[in-house]
């Protein structure tokens, strides 16, 4: 459960932009990659915040600091990471790939500062992106493995959409996880 003393709150993208240092040193933390990860990700988090639909909400501690990011958007075809999915389920022979790639919200980053996890903090964050999302499913990539972010998934009855992908620049495999909308 949360601390009675972390909050919730939507972020404009105005907000985003002006938290977009803290946002991405919370990412850079969570994800355990190199500092220098920071600089080559602002720009594209920037263009994600003009997509359709997108949406971010961040926990904030008692001191205002975030402590946890989550956004998302419609997912459609042009994009990066709709590519990526769709050639790779297509190279896993999925013959009904469509079914996600129709109508899906797409959960893009998602992320708890390390010394705040375990508190219920990322799926409070989850569900508040999600509450009113429009669409009929929602997708998201994870490092495989046994992680708190992995237990979450499942609890919240996400599924394998596709397994042991690898994105360009992580070595780490990766799954593509799904679940309808809305959730529980």
């Amino acid at each position: 459960m949360p601390s009675e003393r972390t909050r919730l709150v939507e972020l404009s993208s105005e907000d985003f932009r002006a938290r977009l240092r803290e946002a991405l040193g919370l990412y850079v933390a969570a994800m355990n990659y190199p500092p220098g990860t920071a600089e080559q990700r602002a720009p594209m988090w920037l263009t994600h915040a003009l997509r359709e639909g997108w949406r971010c909400v961040a926990a904030l501690d008692g001191t205002g600091r975030m402590t946890g990011i989550a956004y998302g958007y419609r997912g459609s075809p042009g994009q990066w990471w709709h590519e990526q999915v769709r050639r790779g389920l297509a190279e896993a022979g999925d013959v009904d790939a469509s079914r996600w790639l129709e109508d899906y919200y797409e959960l893009t980053e998602i992320h708890v500062h390390p010394e705040n996890q375990a508190r219920g903090i990322g799926e409070d964050l989850l569900r508040m992106l999600m509450d009113g999302v429009p669409h009929r499913h929602v997708l998201l990539s994870t490092p495989e493995g046994p992680t708190r972010a992995w237990k979450l998934y499942r609890r919240l009855g996400f599924t394998d959409v596709l397994r042991n992908y690898h994105f360009v620049g992580d070595p780490r495999p990766f799954a593509i996880l799904g679940r309808t909308l809305p959730l529980d």
